[in-house]
């Protein structure tokens, strides 16, 4: 019987285009080699974990989990898989588990300990992570809502243009034919 290395995808994901998904990496190759870890794959995305369904690498994640690609899954921190709360995010831990693979986060050591404190620990993260983007989402409209009393226009100025060709995706797609 060989003895072969526990194979490891990491899951990377940054919520803009401003931020780079290359700063979570280097922590995780080098957290999955001391592990003595085999990556297998990497999944990285540049989207917004608040909006469920766009997430097109954390769904080849997934599908790779079922066919048995890999056991174990190494994100940055638990909010990197889900946003939008407990039950989101624990559908997807969820997911994994009955897959036979186990999520390990690098920002919270306790999700690598055994027990069922765990899934009380996954929830109550989960919760903190969709408060902290509903928080950031009032703080943004409260300093639109600034801005717009005092009576600055909001927005693009007229006649300006994007710099660089947006993507076709979401929502253009559907009418792209």
């Amino acid at each position: 019987m060989t003895n072969r290395a526990t194979r490891a995808a990491l899951y990377i994901r940054v919520s803009t285009r401003q931020q780079d998904p290359d700063n979570q990496r280097p922590m995780l190759e080098q957290m999955a080699a001391h592990r003595g870890y085999e990556v297998v794959g990497v999944f990285s995305e540049t989207e917004s974990a608040w909006r469920g369904g766009h997430q097109v690498e954390l769904a080849g994640l997934l599908e790779d989990a079922r066919r048995g690609e890999f056991e174990v899954v190494l994100v940055w921190a638990l909010d990197r898989l889900s946003r939008e709360g407990p039950a989101a995010m624990l559908a997807v831990i969820d997911k994994l588990k009955r897959y036979g693979v186990k999520v390990i986060s690098c920002q919270e050591a306790w999700t690598d300990a055994p027990g069922e404190l765990g899934e009380l620990l996954y929830a109550i993260t989960a919760w903190v992570a969709r408060m902290e983007s509903e928080r950031r989402s009032e703080r943004t409209r409260a300093g639109l809502a600034r801005v717009k009393a005092s009576g600055k226009p909001l927005g693009r100025p007229t006649g300006s243009r994007d710099k660089a060709k947006r993507s076709r995706r979401g929502y253009l797609l559907r009418y792209a034919k």
